[in-house]
């Protein structure tokens, strides 16, 4: 099978000639679904996109963050900590947090890709927002311990993710510690030419069924009001977590010992684990293919 990450010119001028870089990244090993190396190389070489589209379109997401803020405000909760999952550049999470009645203490957010994190960060700055800690991550394997983020949110993160719609959703159970509000493709309530599209990408399907058979409690699920594709609406679902904690403060863990992890200069370190991440540009590189074995880090 060929290696991906030795092909990036030959992804670029398909890129920048306007190609889908996903059909073409499936089609390299004959692959029917995506692969996360296929995820992260194609909204890596979008980075920026994302921000040029809110600049373009600003009442766009002016709206589409204050429906977001109210879905949060509705639950009647008080929170301390929120996440986007899939933060991409931190466009929407920039906004939501502006839109909330009361700051929050810990905003968090991650990607799979640096460059979006990367552009993430610089946009926080323009919003003048200071409370936000962005990170890369896997989804399938969140630097976070249990129960440690009162609101989990995404915003068509999980999309590209079908066929693996159950671990995506075990995984953002495991660290939400009271409310999971997910906007996703609404496969079920579109119509056929919906379906088709979404098929034809590779996006989730069945959330809300899959997470009944999980036990989860949905307490809402509906379409939103807003959507930037008529192909691709987006319905607003709700879970509750069950007997939640008092939330604890924000640390990162190691993905893969799921052991605490310590802020070394420039870089991530647990000792229980052994294993250490690297800092590039304030950004903590917390995928598990970051990890570096490094044993003896701390005996000078």
């Amino acid at each position: 099978m060929e290696n991906k990450f030795g092909i990036l010119s030959r992804i670029n001028e398909i890129y920048q000639s306007g190609g889908n870089i996903i059909q073409f990244l499936k089609s390299v090993n004959g692959q029917s679904k995506n692969s996360l190396e296929d995820i992260l190389i194609s909204y890596d070489f979008q980075a920026g996109s994302y921000i040029d589209f809110v600049k373009k379109n600003p009442e766009y997401m002016e709206n589409y963050s204050k429906l977001i803020a109210l879905e949060f405000e509705k639950l009647n909760t008080k929170f301390d900590s929120i996440m986007e999952v899939g933060v991409g550049e931190a466009t929407t999470l920039a906004n939501v947090l502006g839109k909330l009645k009361s700051p929050v203490a810990t905003a968090l957010g991650f990607d799979i890709s640096w460059s979006r994190i990367h552009f993430g960060n610089q946009y926080l700055k323009e919003k003048k927002i200071s409370n936000a800690n962005l990170f890369t991550g896997d989804l399938f394997k969140i630097p976070l311990a249990d129960n440690s983020v009162d609101i989990v949110y995404t915003s068509h993160s999980l999309e590209p993710n079908g066929g693996k719609e159950k671990e995506a959703l075990e995984e953002l159970y495991r660290v939400t510690n009271k409310y999971m509000v997910l906007l996703e493709p609404a496969y079920e309530l579109g119509n056929d030419d919906a379906k088709k599209r979404m098929d034809s990408h590779g996006y989730v399907k069945n959330l809300v069924g899959l997470s009944k058979e999980l036990g989860y409690k949905v307490i809402e699920n509906r379409l939103f009001e807003l959507c930037a594709n008529k192909l691709n609406p987006t319905q607003v679902i709700i879970i509750e977590k069950q007997k939640n904690k008092i939330s604890q403060n924000f640390e990162f863990f190691c993905p893969i010992t799921k052991t605490p992890l310590e802020k070394g200069e420039g870089y991530y370190f647990t000792p229980k684990g052994l294993l250490a991440y690297p800092i590039i540009k304030d950004i903590p590189c917390l995928l598990p293919q970051n990890a570096i074995v490094a044993t003896h880090l701390n005996d000078f």
